[in-house]
């Protein structure tokens, strides 16, 4: 009895409504968008850093990572990328947030008769597992583009072809660059590099790295609400009232550390398959990428960036959680 009552914690506002909510009701739609762009504002920068570790080359760790961002592009440098993900935020939040309780609200009608029945153990990690795989049909392309962009400024150390964009492939001797170290800007924005990747891979071209994001996503996805339910209940010690907001913010950042952190090694991935392709195809798929990174860089590169997905983990689903909690009880109130 006292863990299914502490699972009831788990979005204890928007359940105060019952059946009203549906999947895209407007108050969800906007503590969605609001939730989601407070967190990318507050998690991006580190979430740059965060893919130059585990994609690009040249730094040694986080914080000269940071430093030579700062140093070649400064401020600006740790915000690319960042246009696209917050305007499609609005959608992925309301749909993640928003198909997370009704998952649950369809297994409890399932099993118990009741769509207002409260969630065992095993009816959170079956609908959050199931979040995070419809989730990838949205998330694969906002983050292919976000990537593509982030990483569109690392220099090419190498005399052989590489391919510009709808170009075909160019001998660096051709244009007097052979054994220097040059920066390409493949890509003007989000909308153009879209289009770019639609005219040089076609449609599949956008969910490139999609297979490790599902493996990434999906058991990221219960190790993301499950800590959330369960922390929000324990610091909660009036079980039959919402949780405090310091308590959403703590149970929040620390879930969101727990999800980043575990979900390193399917990230790494996701992010070198996503990357790859910007001036030369290295990596023919998902087993193909792990053989090679790891006979290349040891079994240590699948944790490259760890840290900082744990420390950004902290403040972007703090401010998820809490800004969205905030928010929905507001629209409601209206």
């Amino acid at each position: 009895m006292r863990t299914q009552k502490k699972i009831s914690f788990f979005f204890l506002v928007s359940e105060a409504s019952t059946d009203k909510m549906s999947l895209f009701h407007l108050e969800d739609f906007l503590a969605g968008w609001i939730g989601g762009a407070s967190s990318v504002i507050v998690g991006h920068p580190l979430d740059t850093v965060k893919t130059r570790l585990q994609a690009g080359k040249g730094y040694k760790n986080a914080f000269h990572c940071i430093v030579t961002i700062y140093k070649k592009e400064t401020l600006t440098g740790f915000f690319k990328g960042l246009s696209f993900p917050l305007a499609s935020i609005t959608v992925y939040n309301s749909m993640v947030f928003g198909f997370f309780s009704n998952a649950k609200r369809f297994i409890s009608d399932i099993r118990y008769g009741d769509r207002r029945h409260q969630c065992n153990m095993l009816d959170l990690t079956v609908a959050s597992m199931m979040t995070g795989l419809v989730s990838v049909s949205l998330g694969a392309p906002v983050d292919l583009v976000k990537i593509r962009l982030q990483m569109q400024t690392q220099p090419i150390l190498t005399p052989e072809n590489f391919t510009l964009a709808g170009n075909g492939s160019v001998p660096l001797r051709s244009v007097g660059l052979q054994n220097q170290s040059i920066e390409c800007t493949v890509y003007r924005g989000p909308l153009h590099c879209i289009s770019s990747i639609l005219q040089t891979e076609g449609i599949q071209g956008l969910y490139r790295g999609a297979g490790a994001m599902i493996l990434r996503d999906v058991p990221g996805y219960a190790l993301y609400f499950i800590p959330y339910t369960l922390l929000c209940g324990w610091m909660n010690s009036n079980s039959s009232g919402s949780p405090h907001p310091c308590s959403i913010w703590l149970a929040g950042g620390l879930a969101g550390s727990i999800s980043w952190f575990t979900a390193t090694p399917a990230d790494v991935v996701k992010s070198r398959l996503q990357a790859d392709t910007i001036h030369r195809r290295k990596y023919k798929g998902i087993t193909h990428c792990i053989i090679q990174s790891y006979k290349t860089e040891g079994i240590h590169v699948f944790f490259r960036g760890a840290s900082v997905s744990a420390i950004r983990g902290f403040p972007m689903s703090a401010t998820m959680f809490l800004v969205y909690e905030l928010s929905l009880k507001f629209f409601r109130s209206l």
